[in-house]
């Protein structure tokens, strides 16, 4: 019976697709096979060695020690794309908000209440102080084209915005899934001179920090609204409120707070509901779960954040998975005790991925303790799992 400890309420839609007979699961388990998490935070954990994977119900993972996952042998999943399309929806909703003035007229529609009859006359002396440009028409630049930005860029697209794109790192999958109408940014200067509106869905590391600043604005149109549904850190909080405040930028739309830029003129600051819609927490529940059930029965690795990506198809009747450093000569050593007991190896899979690799055996023949004692004592082995 696989043990699977779920740190924060998962929906049932996802947690019904665990097959009885084989798991149970709580918010409460000794030495789990698995964890299910979606913002509980993780870093300050002491995980137990029966665990063998954590799956993150939702793409970002900053609540997750990945590193320390990493060396203990633990694969990390996320779910990206899961969330997408209700994220995509509210970038919509934040492109409209940032053009019309629609958070600051309704602030103002509320300041009319026990006017009486004088209330409409006075909705339509004010309103034109909320007036703001149409979409249609207008340049979008979209900076990551991932699953969320093809599916904002597609959208703006239909909206009839003209849009560009820019990712260095585009795979083929996304180029097929992305509008043939979509202008190719081949930088992202091309998209800061271009563009009325810019959308980052890129993810946050040493590169893309402060993506976002001083420098990058001086370079945009006067009058640029920016949105950022990726991670706050994107954007630099102090350079994009001068910016503000000169005018350079008309509108900033974040679905990520900080203190700082909370009552900001020109700020449209929302409490992280990017992914905060049913369909999206079930989808991602799904997603996690077909991902753990997969990796504990099968072996197969399918969107870890930590490990390579490794699937193979069961070719025979036992398995071995091995989680190695990424170092030379580990795949002739972990085959070795194979050809020395004279055993062919029906099917054999080896990724790796910066510093680990993940090693898949197939064998008609029973996988012996002593077999599995030899690959254990492999200098740079992390974890050996024998799968029948």
């Amino acid at each position: 019976m696989y043990k699977i400890l779920t740190l924060n309420k998962i929906s049932p839609s996802g947690l019904d697709h665990f097959d009885k007979k084989l798991y149970t699961y709580g918010t409460e388990m000794e030495a789990p096979d698995a964890i299910m998490v979606r913002s509980a935070a993780m870093h300050d954990m002491d995980f137990d060695p029966a665990t063998l994977a954590v799956a993150r119900a939702g793409a970002g993972v900053n609540n997750i020690p990945l590193d320390k996952c990493a060396e203990q042998g633990i694969v990390v999943f996320n779910t990206p794309g899961a969330n997408a399309n209700a994220v995509k929806e509210l970038v919509l909703c934040a492109l409209l908000l940032s053009s019309r003035k629609i958070v600051p007229a309704i602030d103002f529609a509320k300041t009319l209440k026990d006017k009486g009859e004088e209330a409409p006359k006075l909705a339509e002396k004010g309103k034109s102080a909320f007036a703001g440009p149409e979409i249609m028409g207008k340049k979008l630049g979209v900076i990551g084209l991932g699953a969320i930005g093809i599916l904002v860029a597609n959208s703006a697209k239909a909206l009839g915005m003209d849009v560009y794109g820019y990712d260095p790192f585009l795979s083929v999958d996304a180029a097929w899934s992305l509008a043939s109408t979509i202008n190719h940014a081949k930088t992202l200067q091309d998209i800061f001179a271009t563009c009325d509106y810019i959308t980052i869905h890129v993810p946050l590391n040493n590169e893309t920090r402060d993506l976002i600043n001083a420098a990058s604005i001086a370079g945009m149109k006067d009058g640029i609204r920016i949105l950022n549904f990726a991670r706050g850190e994107l954007v630099n909080t102090e350079d994009i409120i001068e910016a503000l405040g000169t005018g350079k930028v008309a509108c900033y739309a974040t679905d990520f707070i900080n203190d700082k830029i909370i009552d900001v003129p020109g700020v449209i600051a929302l409490p992280h509901l990017g992914a905060s819609t049913p369909e999206s927490e079930d989808n991602c529940a799904r997603m996690a779960v077909f991902e753990l059930v997969d990796y504990l029965e099968n072996g197969n690795i399918k969107n870890s954040v930590n490990m390579p990506a490794a699937e193979m198809k069961r070719t025979a009747a036992n398995r071995i998975c091995v989680i190695h450093k990424n170092i030379p000569n580990m795949l002739n050593q972990i085959t070795a005790p194979f050809t020395n007991a004279n055993i062919n190896i029906a099917d054999l899979l080896n990724r790796s991925k910066g510093d680990y690799a993940y090693t898949m055996v197939d064998i008609e023949d029973e996988i012996t303790a002593d077999i599995v004692a030899t690959i254990k004592n492999i200098e740079g082995v992390i974890r050996v799992r024998v799968l029948k």
